[in-house]
Parts: structure tokens; C-alpha cells; sequence
């Protein structure tokens, strides 16, 4: 890992630390070095990042510089952005995020839209989250959805307790209970117009091609099902039909290469009809809506 010395930068102004941070960046794999001490300096600050250049003379106070090196040490050390800063950015909504939750990615964006133009055409009111993490999908469907009714479920309370501070800090709180519950184990109470979830669904032995980012530093626990990835699919099929509302839909972000066609095969042989495929950005199916 780099060292970082407090003697390589006297200079404590804005824009002699971006650059600064920059070349120690430039030494690693760190694809933007720039960019990336570019929000490191902004979250330290409390500002925009085109506020930085518009106080590019402004010097940050010697605690503002050690905690500055330690973030960069961490990031160095391969500590994805959103966990040093606790923050991160969500269908345009601002998330508190912590290592305790998988880091919202875009193609969960894409989850969330399709339940929007879903519930949206089907008047769907109640609604169920199941793996809800930092709540990020649960709060995105309130804020878009604000005739809706969400129940969040998660299995730890601690992920509960970010998840309920980003509905609050949202100002969603009142739409959305919290539930702790083992889907896999538990039964569900309610029955729901729409059910939407992004359960862990990859297999261990390919836990190998993802980053070495997510693999030290994301949860386990929410990436994988310790089998075959298929085991929430197989468990929502089978339950589908007691929890959800004929009528109603169930919405699943899934994997790549074969998994999709995986879990439509899942869903088929228990009896769904109607199947829906959605493509993400890249061209790629990874949401299936099942009609119950």
C-alpha cells in the first residue's frame, strides 16, 4: 500500500490537495484518481464539487488534513468511496450507507423503475421490500409512490436501523414500517399488491470474478446465498401466491449470463404465466416481473 507522508503537501489550500491526492492516486488502479479525491475533499467539506474550485485558495485546518489522509489510506488500501465517506447517492436520493449493506448499484435503479410503471398502471398501494439493506429501494418507491404503503423487511436489526434513518432523512418515514424477518423461514402476514426484492443470488464459485473491492469489503451475506443462487427465487415461488394479491406482481432484479433464464425457469415450473423480462442500461435482462 502507498504511504502517505504529511511532509509531501505543506500547502493546505483546496486545490493543491486535489492535486496532491491525485498523484498518490495515479500510483494505484484507481480508474478516476482525480475525481475521486475530488469527492473525498467535497464530503470533507461539506460542499459541492464545483464549490471547490470556486474556493480553490481556501485552506482546510490541520484535523480536516489528517482525516483527509486517513480516508485516502483507506481508499488505497481498497475501501470503496461510499463506505469511507458513510454516504451515497440513490435514484437521485442521498443515502447514509455503511459496511453492514451492499452499496446501491444502477441496475437496482432499474429494479425501482420498473415498480414504479407497475404500480403505477396497477394502482398497487401495499407494498413489500424483502432485503431491504440500506432501504434504498423501499425509500426511492415512497418518495415516487406517495399514495403507497411499504413494509421494509430485512434480517438484521442493525441494517433496519440505517434503513429507517434513510426513510427519515428522506422524509418517508411515515409510509414505510420496518420488519425484521428470515423470508427463507418466516411466514409473511399481509398480503401485498407487489412484492419487490434484489436477494443475494450469486453462486460461491463465482464469487471470485467480482472486484476485490466488493469481495473484502461488501457483505457477504447480501451478495450470496451460499448455494446455488437460486434459493430466494425458489423460496418466492413457492410462497408467491399466499403473499401477494392475484393481480398483483412480483418484481426480482437477477443476475447475468444464464441466471435470468435461471429464475424464469423457476417461476414457470411453478405455475406463473406471465413473465416479464426487463433489460438494463447495458442491454442485459436483470429484472423479471411475475404476474401472481
Amino acid at each position: 500500500m502507498t504511504t502517505l507522508s504529511p511532509g509531501k503537501t505543506a500547502n493546505r489550500q483546496i486545490i493543491d490537495l486535489i492535486k496532491w491526492g491525485e498523484d498518490y492516486f495515479q500510483q494505484t488502479d484507481i480508474e478516476n484518481p482525480r475525481q475521486e479525491m475530488e469527492w473525498l475533499v467535497s464530503d470533507l467539506l461539506s460542499c459541492s464539487r464545483m464549490e471547490l474550485y470556486v474556493n480553490a485558495k481556501t485552506e482546510v485546518s490541520a484535523i480536516q488534513l489528517k482525516t483527509l489522509k486517513v480516508w485516502m489510506q483507506r481508499r488505497l488500501a481498497g475501501e470503496p468511496l461510499q463506505y469511507i465517506t458513510g454516504k451515497t447517492e440513490f435514484f437521485g436520493l442521498p443515502f447514509h450507507i455503511d459496511a453492514n449493506v451492499l452499496i446501491p448499484r444502477p441496475e437496482t435503479e432499474r429494479l425501482v423503475e420498473v415498480a414504479i410503471d407497475i404500480a403505477q398502471c396497477g394502482n398497487a398501494e401495499n407494498i413489500v421490500d424483502v432485503g431491504t439493506g440500506s432501504g434504498c429501494v423501499a425509500v426511492a418507491l415512497a418518495v415516487k409512490l406517495p399514495s403507497a404503503k411499504i413494509i421494509a423487511i430485512d434480517n438484521s436489526e442493525d441494517t433496519l436501523e440505517l434503513a429507517r434513518k434513510n426513510a427519515n432523512s428522506n422524509g418517508v418515514s411515515e409510509q414505510i414500517k420496518f420488519l425484521q424477518l428470515d423470508i427463507l423461514s418466516k411466514e409473511l402476514d399481509d398480503n401485498f399488491d407487489l412484492m419487490i426484492s434484489n436477494p443475494p443470488y450469486i453462486p460461491p464459485n463465482e464469487l471470485s470474478t467480482l472486484s476485490k473491492g466488493i469481495r473484502d469489503h461488501e457483505p457477504m451475506q447480501a451478495l450470496t446465498d451460499r448455494n446455488d443462487g437460486l434459493t430466494f427465487y425458489r423460496r418466492f415461488a413457492e410462497k408467491g401466491r399466499d403473499w401477494i394479491s392475484k393481480g398483483g406482481q412480483i418484481i426480482l432484479e437477477v443476475g447475468r449470463n444464464k441466471h435470468p433464464q435461471k429464475v424464469k425457469q423457476i417461476f414457470s415450473n411453478a405455475g406463473y404465466v406471465n413473465l416479464n423480462m426487463f433489460k438494463d442500461y447495458n442491454g442485459d435482462d436483470r429484472v423479471l416481473a411475475i404476474e401472481v
